[in-house]
């Protein structure tokens, strides 16, 4: 985990051999401008990194876009720190081992046209690949799929009269609309890889609408900056090389700390009633989503995040799940993602934690 000075981070760690930037698959980070359509501090994080490994490693743009991940969420509101997490792949002789234990792997969809943002079209590409990446982690079982982070496009008034002018519908004209049905169609794409969800079920009227459909380990985040899906699984399978674990749980609603003290123990704390500092110092990466409700309460108390007209309900949602997060885990930096549409149950979403085994 990096701090919020991005690059000089990760140069640091490149510098000290504690990361090999040929074996870097993915990079998922927390940047802090608005999180909306007009937030170009993920563009500007994606381009530092990228410029960055280019530069050490000798690859073109293409080479790296083809191998790593750059899955950068905007929105650090109320005491959520910017900050990246980086993963490696290290090469072994991919013996199974005894014991399953954390692995992650990130792959790519291909790039979709402004039709098809929000569309079952990016359902079905979604579960493709999210079937692939398990096949590659070697998990063939959707209960060691923990949490699955996707970036997925957007659409712009440009890519909306780009489809215009084919004579092609778009699900929104409404450029920040598009970015939750984007999240949704992703969600369900997950969803259905990980046979939570069957495809035929869902009908295009059901994305973004149908929030009894949803996947437990999904986390979607949309962005200008691209127009494929780029994704990382993360699990447990016998292809870990044995130092870490992750475990999840699923948050009811914006306020759940039963869940993330559910989601530690699944992780292989071990605790009564709260973590001592002793457990905590074993936590790498605490990943979640976050939403408010769409009948606009949190326990059948009536909150404003929904009829804010300053401030957008995503940005409400990632301070209070974060500032939640952080006062049981002891720390800011952890991940939090807005905008959890079909990512578990309305008004609440996954929560995934990495703990050193």
């Amino acid at each position: 985990m990096l701090g919020p000075d991005d690059v000089s981070g990760l140069k640091t760690l490149v510098d000290q051999g504690v990361i090999n930037p040929e074996e870097v698959i993915a990079i998922l980070g927390k940047t802090e401008g608005n999180g909306c359509v007009n937030d170009f501090s993920r563009g500007f994080s994606t381009f530092a990194f990228r410029s960055y490994l280019q530069e050490i490693t000798g690859k073109t743009h293409s080479q790296l876009s083809k191998q790593v991940a750059f899955v950068m969420s905007g929105g650090t509101e109320g005491v959520m720190s910017p900050h990246a997490v980086v993963f490696t792949n290290r090469v072994t002789d991919a013996t199974p081992q005894d014991q399953k234990s954390f692995v992650a792997v990130s792959g790519f969809t291909r790039e979709f046209l402004p039709e098809e943002i929000g569309t079952k079209s990016m359902v079905f590409e979604v579960a493709e690949a999210v079937t692939q990446l398990m096949d590659s982690a070697g998990i063939d079982d959707p209960k060691d799929v923990h949490f699955v982070q996707v970036k997925c496009p957007l659409l712009t008034s440009e890519h909306i009269n780009n489809a215009h002018t084919r004579g092609k519908p778009v699900v929104t004209h409404d450029t920040y609309k598009s970015m939750a049905y984007s999240r949704a169609a992703a969600a369900l794409g997950v969803g259905v890889a990980t046979r939570e969800l069957n495809e035929v079920d869902i009908s295009a009227h059901d994305i973004g609408h149908n929030w009894g459909l949803y996947s437990s380990v999904a986390s979607t985040s949309s962005g200008i900056e691209l127009m494929n899906c780029e994704l990382i699984l993360m699990g447990n399978s016998r292809l870990g090389s044995g130092e870490y674990w992750i475990g999840h749980a699923v948050m009811q609603d914006s306020i759940d700390l039963q869940a993330i003290l559910r989601a530690l123990k699944n992780a292989g704390l071990n605790f009564e009633e709260l973590p001592n500092p002793r457990e905590l110092t074993r936590i790498a990466s605490v990943f979640a989503k976050a939403e408010m409700s769409s009948t606009g309460t949190v326990r059948n108390r009536r909150t404003t995040a929904l009829t804010d007209s300053d401030i957008n309900h995503t940005r409400h949602a990632r301070a209070v799940v974060s500032a939640v997060i952080a006062s049981v885990v002891g720390d800011p930096m952890i991940y939090v993602s807005g905008g959890a549409e079909h990512q578990g149950p309305d008004g609440g979403g996954p929560i995934a934690v990495i703990v050193s085994q």
